[in-house]
């Protein structure tokens, strides 16, 4: 039994919903938001080896575990023998966000609603807020648990730019923008609190179980009165709520990793002076999993298995940040002696050292001398290819990662001329074997590359036809693609049994997101966290690297493979709401983030659009 302020979760997880998504993780339907963050939370307090993250969202928690540590009968068995009761929303900690209500939409929203302004403000200082999940960019929390008074549509027409710290809501959310971005939810005011900082030990404000209460605050001449901030809470406020003064600095979302080009005279740093980038190059590593949490994806190098090879034939650590270049096209001097290589798309490597040009070879070591130029040619077939180099790229570190995430706005920045690549005095290996191997992912433009799925966890939603022509026909790769995912076309569109919106939920990379377009759009290494489209399949996590190497107009096959196999309760749950409307009912949040054009030009529909 549970208490007052509690959820029986003995009784929710005997009638949970299990499904696949993909062959490292599960999505666990629940009966609501308070089931969702009781689950979330009791998993978090029971540490489990091989358990790599775990995401709640309105109706659901997505599970990300390690099959060799951790098989799903293992984690199933986990979940059945969590605690009976949990506490959910009422169990967290309340944070106060001083708030102008001077919002460009204010007055629209109380003609939407029926209310005053001042009634529209009074109602959304009253409720506590639930942070339910976060979202699209880093410290973008989803408040839940507001008036039903106040639950007004998006706009119509996105704003193309919504200030840093403006305080909005929409579809019965509320949410603090961290960072400019566009956004199509109805501005009520601001605050100055920053709701992301990388310079605090959890970057993140808010987190998912938290409860938020906006408060009102007069203005004065010069900008906010912060000492007219009053709670009814006093002193009994946790520390989580002494936010301290607002500030108008700027947030931190990124952390500097490479410098313009220093006089080579007076710099003592070996480093790569860059004159031209190529078409896309950013820095990455393995990237920065287990940060759903704060909103972040995994991130990392497309090509994972090019990159560590990169880095073993010049004797750095496998997982050592490397220059990822799509396409090719780098120009760079050496400053200083250097060992490098390229692994990954078979790309045309020359060196200019005084007027002798001398070929390179993808897959092998090579030395720069001081002043060689390194030229980067576009590959015949592939996109990414990564430059390593010995003792590693110099990269400052954001939450324990190098990689560039171009939708989160985190880490190293796209590579531009004039900057430099500096080379760290990391510790170093043997030098590895040439290996001319790397490129045997690397698709060619006229070649069809078969990838392996597992079909849900919304396959439901589809209808057989739909489903058959996923893996009977072909797809062609779109030049809308980029990090975040690759836009698929194909003759025949994929059609819905199910055309309810769906509620939020979290997505992987692989996830096979189908737009209201029927197109399908695979999630690469900068994919949103949560998205409300329905996702039809996964592609099995060891073939994201084959999928990356896909080239724009190539195309590609899928063929469904048996996902993890849900056993006892769990299957019996699975089987007896197999029906295609399992599942539905509208969705609380906006449209999914799907990849529409270059990096800065990707709305954040998993807010706005």
């Amino acid at each position: 039994m549970s208490d007052d302020h509690g959820v029986d979760l003995q009784s929710a997880i005997a009638r949970l919903r299990v499904l696949p998504l993909g062959t490292d993780g599960i999505l666990i339907e629940t009966g609501g938001l308070d089931e969702s963050l009781a689950l979330f939370g009791a998993l978090l307090a029971q540490p489990v080896a091989g358990l790599l993250d775990v995401v709640p969202a309105a109706r659901t928690v997505a599970v990300r575990f390690l099959p060799s540590l951790l098989p799903v009968r293992s984690l199933l068995a986990v979940i059945r023998s969590l605690p009976k009761s949990r506490d959910a929303a009422t169990s967290g900690r309340l944070v106060e966000i001083p708030v102008h209500y001077d919002g460009a939409d204010l007055d629209e929203v109380a003609r939407l609603t029926g209310l005053s302004v001042d009634e529209v403000v009074r109602r959304h200082t009253d409720a506590v807020h639930t942070v339910a999940f976060t979202g699209f960019a880093p410290g973008f929390a989803y408040l839940s648990g507001g008036d039903p008074a106040l639950d007004v549509p998006r706009r119509d027409v996105p704003r193309t730019a919504v200030p840093a710290g403006a305080v909005a809501l929409a579809a019965g959310f509320s949410g603090v923008y961290p960072r400019e971005s566009p956004g199509g939810w109805q501005l009520l005011g601001r605050t100055t609190v920053p709701m992301w900082d990388l310079s605090e030990r959890v970057p993140a404000l808010l987190q998912p179980g938290m409860r938020v209460r906006f408060v009102a605050v007069p203005e004065r001449e010069g900008g906010v009165d912060l000492d007219g901030v009053t709670t009814p809470h006093g002193d009994d406020r946790t520390e989580e709520a002494r936010v301290g003064s607002p500030t108008t600095a700027p947030v931190a979302l990124r952390a500097a990793t490479v410098e313009h080009a220093a006089d080579p005279a007076v710099s003592p740093t070996r480093a790569l002076v860059v004159s031209a980038p190529g078409p896309f190059s950013i820095i990455e590593d393995l990237g920065r999993p287990g940060r759903s949490g704060l909103g972040v994806s995994r991130s990392g190098a497309m090509d994972h298995r090019a990159l560590r090879e990169a880095n073993r034939l010049v004797g750095s650590s496998t997982g050592s940040p490397a220059l990822e270049m799509a396409y090719g096209g780098l120009v760079a001097t050496a400053r200083g002696d250097l060992v490098v290589a390229i692994a990954g798309a078979p790309v045309a490597i020359t060196v200019d050292r005084g007027g002798d040009r001398i070929a390179g070879v993808v897959g092998a070591p090579f030395a720069l001398d001081d002043g060689d130029v390194l030229e980067v040619g576009a590959p015949p077939r592939g996109v990414y290819s990564y430059l390593a180099v010995r003792g590693g790229w110099l990269v400052d570190p954001v939450l324990d990662s190098a990689s560039g995430d171009v939708l989160a706005g985190l880490g190293p920045e796209r590579l531009q001329a004039g900057d430099e690549l500096v080379v760290a005095r990391g510790w170093s290996e043997s030098v590895a074997a040439a290996a001319p191997h790397v490129q045997r992912n690397v698709s060619g433009p006229d070649e069809v590359t078969f990838l392996d799925v597992v079909l849900g966890p919304r396959d439901d939603w589809f209808t057989d036809e739909a489903l058959a022509r996923l893996t009977e026909q072909e797809w062609t790769v779109t030049p809308q693609s980029n990090r975040i995912g690759l836009r698929l076309e194909g003759a025949v569109p994929l059609d819905r049994a199910v055309t309810d919106e769906l509620d939020s939920e979290a997505t992987v990379s692989g996830a096979l997101q189908i737009p209201p377009d029927g197109q399908p759009v695979l999630f690469m290494a900068d994919h949103p966290v949560t998205g409300g489209y329905p996702v039809v399949a996964c592609v099995v996590g060891d073939q994201l690297d084959r999928a990356a190497q896909v080239p724009i107009g190539a195309r590609v096959r899928f063929r469904a493979v048996p996902g993890p196999a849900l056993t006892g309760r769990a299957a019996a749950a699975a089987a007896a709401a197999s029906s295609p409307g399992a599942g539905s009912g509208p969705r609380s949040e906006a449209a999914d983030t799907a990849p529409v054009g270059p990096p800065a030009a990707v709305p954040e529909r998993g807010d706005a659009a």
